[in-house]
This record gives structure tokens, C-alpha cells and sequence, in this order.
């Protein structure tokens, strides 16, 4: 499809015809998402003129204290004036169970599960932070709406995407028929597309990672890095640059954007939890995203799509990005535990 003046509307409406695999009530779902980041745009560009910066003096499901923007994106989502009968339930990472919606019309077929604001630690310094949503089929056959319709893998999902709120609003979205990128159009107020098909190459020479965890990592993580730093001289026989923004949207979007490899492994630091992003926020979504432009997304171990949660919150170890580093990264971790 041709980027000239492509709409968000226009998109879905050709993926609509051409593939038939998106309902309109699904199209009407992905618009509002969409509508609802303008919003949050809007709030977070207006900055410390909107009063939107700081804490809040509260602290989320997950004990972490949440940012004032934090609370506002979460509420946008949560208010969005338009579900109609499509959306039957939401659950996000700042709300500790899910939020049922209250429909005029017939049991709405979607749930929607969202990140409002994902890299808070960023909102203050005035570098990129995003919105990462995911959205799934309601089972077929269930009475209302429960915590457990939400337990389904990352296979399951019909949709996700983010949008990133950096020098350009850009909306990153798959319905499983490849990646499209959109940029906001911020006088005419629309999603305008400016990249069809994107794909992450195979190769790369860029890490993200905390390097501060170093003396944290599992040995397949540490050997990995190792190599990468050995450069020329190493048995990689290439020099590696690092690149750790500390918003996931913003380090994923450059990966979807030139290639490179994310890593927030799992650590010592808290052994008894599999990794520090949620599952069914972070990664589900991102995992979706990154395969459908031809990467890959693992815990270390197991493909991430490939698992099925047992929690609202639960957490993951992630590493996706260009497909033969994952596959590396992936291939160490299970040759150091036969």
C-alpha cells in the first residue's frame, strides 16, 4: 500500500477488505486506542505547562511509585467515551485487577490490556515514553467477563502496538499481517502512515541493556555480552555499539526502525521472579510486533508468545530484536542448562 496521505482508518479499512481478518469492531477498537494516545499526547507534550510532571504520591499494583502522567494515561484509556459494544473488558499494569465495561449494548468480543505509560523514570527529563497495548478475543462460550478470560498466550492476540511520544507521535500497530507505522499529523490531528512492512534485519551491531545489572546476569548473558564488547578482536569478529534509552517503546522502536538485539534478562537480584516486564503488557505485545516484522522474542529459553499466563502481572525475562542474536542469546542460555 502506498504511504501517500494513508490514513489509520484508511489502513484498517483495506486490511478489512483485502484480508478480511479484521472485523469492524475490531477497526473500531484499534481507532479508539489510537484516538486515546492523541490524548495522551497531548498531555504529555503540554509538559510542565499542564502541570503533568512529578509523582503523584502513590504507588501502583506492583509497589512502584507512579508518575502524575502515570495516573492521567491510564484514565484516558480507562474513560475513552467511544468502546460502544466491542469491548467487553481492560485490564492494565497500573489497575491490580481487571475493569469490566459497562456496556449499553450486547457483550462486547474484545479485551484490551495495556502499559498507559510505559518509561515513567524518562517523563521528567523529556525523552521518549510510550503506550504499549495488546488486545485478544474474548473466549468464545464465557458468561461475563473474569480475570481468567484474560490467560491466554501471546499467540492468542488479534492486535497490538504501541505509540511512542517522542520528537514525532509515531503509532506502531500489527493485526497480524505484518507492521505499519504511523505518524500523527499534528495539525491536521490525524494518523497519517509512513512505513508499511517494516522489518527488523537479521543481523545486527547494537545491544540494549543495563549495564549496571553486569555483575546480576545469568553466565549465558554475560558470555553474550562479553563477546559482543571483545569487538574485532573477539570471536564475533565485529565491534557492537550499546544503546539503553530505559523505555522499552523507545529502545523496541529502534530496533523495529534499524535492527538491534533488547535484553532485560532475568537476575540475581530478585531470583525468585522470572524477570522484571510484564507479560501480558510489555512483552506479549512487543513479541508480536517484533516476529511480524521478521525478528524474534524469547525468556532466554522459550519463545515468549509461546506462553500462557497464570496472573494479571506476571512477569517474563525478555531478549527480542533481530532474529539470528536472539536465536544466539537463546542458544546459549540452553546449552548452559543441559
Amino acid at each position: 500500500m502506498s504511504s501517500s496521505r494513508v490514513s489509520l482508518t484508511q489502513y484498517l479499512v483495506e486490511q478489512q477488505r483485502l484480508h478480511g481478518h479484521i472485523p469492524s469492531q475490531l477497526r473500531l477498537l484499534i481507532e479508539v486506542v489510537a484516538r486515546a494516545c492523541k490524548r495522551i499526547a497531548i498531555s504529555v507534550n503540554k509538559g510542565a505547562l499542564g502541570d503533568v510532571l512529578g509523582t503523584a504520591g502513590s504507588e501502583n499494583v506492583q509497589g512502584e511509585v507512579q508518575k502524575k502522567l502515570d495516573i492521567i494515561a491510564n484514565e484516558v484509556l480507562i474513560e475513552a467515551n467511544e468502546w460502544g459494544g466491542h469491548l467487553a473488558a481492560m485490564a492494565s499494569e497500573e489497575m491490580e485487577g481487571i475493569y469490566v465495561v459497562p456496556n449499553r449494548f450486547p457483550q462486547g468480543e474484545y479485551l484490551l490490556m495495556f502499559d498507559p505509560l510505559d518509561g515513567s523514570s524518562n517523563i521528567d527529563v523529556n525523552v521518549s515514553i510510550g503506550t504499549i497495548f495488546s488486545v485478544l478475543k474474548k473466549p468464545e462460550g464465557s458468561q461475563g467477563v473474569s480475570e481468567d478470560d484474560f490467560h491466554q498466550p501471546g499467540t492468542a492476540q488479534v492486535a497490538a502496538g504501541y505509540c511512542v511520544y517522542g520528537p514525532q507521535t509515531t503509532l506502531v500497530l500489527t493485526v497480524g499481517d505484518g507492521v505499519a507505522m504511523f505518524t500523527l499529523d499534528r495539525e491536521q490531528g490525524s494518523w497519517v502512515l509512513t512505513a508499511d512492512d517494516v522489518r527488523v534485519p537479521e543481523d545486527t551491531k547494537e545491544f540494549a541493556i543495563n549495564m549496571s545489572n553486569m555483575r546480576h546476569w545469568d553466565e549465558p548473558v554475560k558470555r553474550y555480552i562479553d563477546e559482543c564488547l571483545a569487538g574485532e578482536e573477539g570471536p564475533r569478529g565485529k565491534n557492537f555499539n550499546m544503546r539503553w534509552i530505559a523505555s522499552m517503546v523507545a529502545d523496541v522502536h529502534r530496533i523495529l526502525t534499524r535492527g538491534g538485539i533488547f535484553m532485560y534478562p532475568w537476575d540475581k537480584r530478585e531470583p525468585n521472579k522470572a524477570g522484571k516486564l510484564r507479560l501480558m503488557y510489555e512483552a506479549n505485545p512487543m513479541a508480536f510486533l517484533i516476529e511480524q516484522a521478521g525478528g524474534a522474542a524469547t525468556n532466554g529459553r522459550e519463545r515468549i508468545m509461546g506462553l500462557t499466563p497464570t496472573k494479571l502481572h506476571e512477569r517474563v525475562a525478555v531478549v527480542l530484536g533481530s532474529k539470528n542474536e536472539v536465536e544466539r542469546v537463546t542458544r546459549y542460555h540452553l546449552e548452559a542448562k543441559s
